[in-house]
């Protein structure tokens, strides 16, 4: 038996967690304190004894010990351990922890004199109110979700375990807060307003419910007086516990955002329950699919589950607390949000980790350079708003093409319901998008304004116009409507460690690939792959009644090659013209190419992967059509080879970045950054932090032949293998398509073109590899067509020369860090 004192006994389960710290220092002037608790960590403010309520023996063994060193009396035991998560899933420990765990608590305790037990309940186990409405004890029993449910079940199993002389006192707590943590409802809507993000501008419930709130001291007071006043109070008693006004979400959010970016109102916007919820299911759903993208415990908070409950409301009716207890909350919500906001932009790494949320990607990277996370924040909004504020003409002038395409139908002579209605619905969204987009605040409005324009572009290939005017009207509005709402200003979605630090030359390489002159002639080559595929395209719509063509004729009377080629039923099993999707892709290129600075393979790698996708995978179907045209149809199309010819020599220029792109998110993950929130928001690199300017003043003749040899050389051995490249590809019109060598000589010819001018970049120079393969290939088809002796000497003429070519490198004079070992 320990040393006698006349202090009660009191007995509190998950004593060695903050609560129970706190609570155990407002108790142990008057009271002896022992703990239950399954871990603890060394910093107790009282005696702890190691008791799982998930197992009978170790249940058996700290009961044990608390009799022999204490004695068999206990004033009151303090009920605080419990298992909660924000799933929603009714999980297991639910009920091995709140309901059982309760249970096995008291049965251990049945031969204990147990004067009183205090259980921690939340006021979420009754039925939601409504705004203006409050919620008394007499309240239905009716929680919504898991948690609640469990606690619930918990307070009827304490009811049908405790023995008829110990008193229950069941408290229904408000959602808990002090000057650091919150409830995670509250601490998330914080974070959601600091970090700017979309979700902190919608909400699906009534914006008018609130939940009320209790400060950590006001509920260690409460239930401190429960247990001083447990003589006092009836033998099963339940009362709720928090400050009786419920701030709304609408109030909490006008509050944070004047608190935390000095905005007088935060505006809300309401998204019907519906779509929240498919969307929180999506996001939810998704996380198995990309666990790397949602490590260490990044998962999104918003459940389905969520959407349901949102416009429940919970003001208390606290009068039964005043009476039996004399109790009155000293706090409010509204006056401690302030010093929640200062500790938060004191110190937001601490913050986000005291409150259990995962600090976002650009924040860790801040903690990993050494820099202040909210001086971070602070200078890109700055800068940001400055920039946008320069930019303001361009959602002017998307308004003003807002108008515009408005009324171009009946400006231009539409001859197609579709293309009329099309515009006038696509002129009224441009105005409203392009107005929002005023705002800085309105990333989202921007990005609507660019899927407008992408539409725009898109329409006369749907509706199959046959108005010239209205095709080109569409090409040049729905061009620019893109690039003002993306290229103009600061890019949207770009993460502060993004825009604020980092180097504009990748690590290891000698220059940025992102940098304008090696944009410059992709962006012109797609200018002449455009004017290429729209002129074939009006051709197609109709709106021309024939195209030029000086070098092929067709196989059907009164067409040439490439009117031959563009409509035949290659062609024509398309839903919409094919050679007008090859004009949008080469729009798109133009538009995507001019977006972003020098950094923008670190800043914005989703839009690098995008240019590549178009210009690299969609190069290599380019190429596959020019190959089977003549196969299938019997000629060539010059336009056609114009336009493949612009595609292809696009894709040595773009190789670089995509590289760059892939070596920098790799770095990322491998520091430990979620790749997928990398690749869509950028982040910061190793390296200096350095804002080069792209430099125009140099002469004309220094940035021609940067923008030419950029990335890239040209050494005699790929000139020639080109060269065959062409003799082979074209050798049908001397060899006719009869014999079997023609067609293999065709095929052979595009992909030794095609694979020679991608290994004229330094970083895909051992792609050349590929041409040996075709020169075998070509050195022995000829056994398997039957040519005639003339065409295996030719064929075996051309497979040698191709294998020799492909052995010299060339010269290398660039660095691409660990790339460097496959430039062989």
């Amino acid at each position: 038996m320990g040393e006698p004192t006349t202090k009660p006994l009191v007995l509190m389960t998950g004593a060695g967690g903050n609560i129970g710290k706190r609570l155990c220092r407002a108790l142990e002037q008057d009271y002896r304190i022992v703990g239950f608790d399954r871990k603890y960590d060394g910093d107790e403010v009282c005696e702890i004894i190691e008791a799982d309520l998930t197992d009978d023996s170790s249940m058996a063994l700290a009961v044990q010990k608390l009799r022999k060193e204490h004695g068999d009396r206990i004033a009151s035991v303090i009920h605080l351990a419990a298992y909660f998560d924000f799933s929603g899933k009714d999980r297991p420990l639910y009920e091995e922890v709140n309901v059982q765990g309760s249970r096995r608590l008291l049965e251990h305790l049945a031969d204990f004199h147990v004067e009183q037990l205090v259980y921690s309940g939340t006021m979420l186990v009754h039925r939601a109110g409504t705004p203006g409405e409050t919620i008394t004890e007499d309240a239905p029993i009716e929680p919504g979700w898991a948690y609640p449910q469990s606690k619930a079940r918990a307070e009827t199993a304490i009811r049908k375990a405790a023995g008829d002389e110990t008193k229950l006192a069941f408290l229904h707590l408000a959602g808990l807060y002090d000057e650091e943590t919150a409830v995670p409802t509250l601490s998330h809507q914080i974070a959601r307003v600091y970090e700017r993000g979309l979700k902190s501008r919608f909400y699906a419930g009534d914006p008018n419910a609130g939940q009320a709130f209790i400060h950590i001291e006001d509920m260690t007071d409460a239930i401190k007086r429960a247990v001083d006043r447990r003589g006092d109070l009836a033998p099963d008693e339940t009362i709720l516990v928090g400050e009786p006004h419920a701030m709304s979400y609408n109030a909490l959010q006008h509050r944070l955002g004047n608190l935390i970016h000095g905005e007088r109102k935060w505006y809300t916007l309401n998204m019907p329950k519906p779509f929240a919820k498919t969307a929180a299911w999506v996001e939810t759903e998704s996380e198995p699919l990309v666990p790397d993208a949602l490590d260490e415990g990044e998962k999104p908070f918003i459940r389905p589950f969520m959407i349901d409950l949102s416009s429940d409301h919970y003001a208390l009716d606290i009068a039964k607390a005043q009476t039996l207890l004399g109790w009155t909350p000293k706090h409010r919500i509204e006056d401690n949000l302030e010093g929640l906001v200062a500790k938060l932009k004191a110190d937001p790494l601490a913050w986000f980790h005291d409150n259990g949320i995962t600090p976002p990607v650009w924040m860790r990277s801040a903690e990993a350079r050494g820099c202040d996370p909210e001086d971070i924040r602070k200078t890109h909004e700055g800068d940001y708003r400055a920039r946008h504020r320069a930019g303001l003409w361009a959602p002017w002038a998307n308004m003003g093409l807002g108008v515009w395409i408005l009324f171009s139908p009946p400006l231009l002579g539409y001859d197609s319901l579709g293309m009329t209605i099309s515009d006038v619905l696509s002129g009224f969204a441009l105005l409203a998008a392009a107005f929002l987009s005023l705002s800085w605040r309105m990333n989202m409005a921007r990005w609507a304004c660019a899927v407008i324009g992408i539409w725009i572009l898109f329409a006369p290939l749907v509706f199959w116009t046959e108005s010239g005017a209205a095709y080109l009207n569409s090409t040049l509005v729905g061009m620019l409507v893109t690039a003002f709402a993306l290229a103009v200003g600061p890019p949207p979605g770009v993460s502060p460690m993004a825009a604020q630090t980092g180097p504009t030359i990748p690590k290891g390489w000698d220059y940025s690939p992102s940098d304008w002159f090696q944009r410059l002639p992709v962006i012109l080559l797609a200018v002449v792959g455009l004017i290429a595929s729209r002129y074939m395209t009006a051709y197609q719509l109709g709106a021309i009644d024939a195209v030029w063509d000086p070098f092929f004729s067709g196989t059907v009377p009164g067409k040439n090659g490439t009117e031959d080629i563009i409509t035949s039923s290659v062609s024509e099993a398309w839903p919409i013209p094919d050679a007008g999707l090859g004009a949008l892709t080469y729009a798109l290129e133009i538009v995507v190419g001019v977006i972003g600075s020098s950094r923008r393979w670190r800043t914005m790698p989703w839009l690098v992967a995008l240019f590549g996708i178009m210009i690299i995978p969609l190069g290599a179907v380019s190429i596959f059509f020019i190959i089977i045209q003549p196969i299938l149809i019997g000629t060539y199309c010059t336009i056609c080879l114009i336009a493949a010819a612009a595609m292809l020599f696009q894709i040595p220029y773009s190789i670089d970045e995509v590289i760059a792109t892939y070596q920098f998110l790799k770095r990322r993950h491998k520091a430990g950054q979620p790749w997928m929130k990398v690749f869509f928001t950028g982040d910061t690199d190793e390296g200096p932090d350095e804002k080069i300017v792209d430099d125009f003043e140099r002469g004309p003749g220094a940035i021609v032949a940067e923008m030419v040899v950029g990335g890239m050389t040209y050494p005699w051995s790929l000139w020639a293998s080109m060269a065959l490249g062409v003799v082979l590809m074209l050798s049908p019109i001397v060899i006719t398509w009869d014999n079997g060598m023609a067609g293999v000589n065709h095929v052979v010819g595009a992909l030794v073109l095609t694979f020679t001018v991608t290994a004229l970049a330094i970083a895909a120079r051992a792609v050349r590899f590929m041409n040996a393969l075709l020169g075998v290939v070509l050195m022995f088809a000829p056994f398997m067509t039957g040519a005639s002796l003339w065409l295996m000497g030719f064929s075996f003429l051309m497979g040698a020369a191709l294998i020799a070519l492909s052995i010299p490198k060339g010269n290398v004079d660039q660095n691409y860090d660990d790339w460097n070992r496959l430039i062989v």
